[in-house]
C-alpha cells in the first residue's frame, strides 16, 4: 500500500488482512506521545502529522557516512500510549499506528470515529523491519528527548504488518482475549 492513506482505503481493511506499507512513516514513543498531547514548548520544529501512520518504536540509528542509518526498528508496546492515542488520531486525523500487543477501547473507538487502522508489526524482527527502511528523512525532538524517545520520519518499502484493529470498531486482540477467557473459564469451571 502506497501511503499517505486514504480514509476509504482504511476503511477497506479487514481484520487479519496483511499489508506492507511503501511511503513515509514516523516512529513515536512515550515522551513523544505525551508531549504531542500536552503541548509544551519545545526548542525544535514540530513534524506535519496530519494524515500520517506513527509506529510505536525506538530505533536504534547511528551516523554512517555523514547520514542516518537504521540498525533496528522493532515495535515497542503499544498499550503505554492508550492515554494518549486516541486524542493523536483525533488530533491528526492519523491513518495508522503501528506496534505491537494491541491497544485498549478508546483507541478502537477513535480508529472508527476518524478511520484509523491499529497495525501489528512482528515484534523480535527489529534487524529484519530495519531494512525495509531505505531513509531517514527527518529527526525531530532528537535534543528534546535523546534518540530512542525522538520522531523519526522514515522512508520505508514493503514495510509487513497485520491488520488487528479496524477502522469499523473491530479488534483481533479483544477477540482473542474474550476466547481465551472462555476458555480458561471452562478449564478451571
Amino acid at each position: 500500500m502506497q501511503l499517505p492513506l486514504t480514509e476509504s482505503q482504511v476503511r477497506s481493511l479487514k481484520l487479519g488482512q496483511s499489508v506492507a506499507l511503501t511511503g513515509t512513516i514516523f516512529t513515536a514513543r512515550d515522551a513523544a506521545h505525551q508531549y504531542l498531547v500536552v503541548n509544551q514548548v519545545l526548542k525544535s520544529p514540530a513534524p506535519d502529522l496530519r494524515n500520517a501512520v506513527i509506529y510505536h518504536c525506538g530505533p536504534v540509528i547511528v551516523k554512517h557516512n555523514g547520514s542516518w542509518k537504521v540498525t533496528a526498528a522493532g515495535p515497542t508496546t503499544s498499550s503505554r500510549e492508550e492515554p494518549y492515542e486516541a486524542a493523536l488520531i483525533e488530533r491528526f486525523k492519523l491513518k495508522a499506528i503501528i506496534g505491537k500487543g494491541g491497544m485498549g477501547q478508546a483507541t478502537a473507538d477513535a480508529c472508527k470515529q476518524f478511520g484509523c487502522v491499529y497495525l501489528h508489526a512482528v515484534g523480535g524482527a527489529a534487524q529484519v523491519l530495519a531494512q525495509c527502511v531505505k531513509a531517514v528523512e527527518n529527526v525531530f525532538y532528537y535534543d528534546d528527548f535523546g534518540a530512542p524517545e525522538a520522531i523519526w520520519q522514515f522512508q520505508v518499502v514493503d514495510f509487513p504488518a497485520v491488520v488487528t484493529m479496524d477502522a469499523h470498531g473491530n479488534s483481533l486482540h479483544r477477540d482473542v482475549l474474550t476466547v481465551s477467557t472462555e476458555i480458561f473459564n471452562q478449564l478451571i469451571g
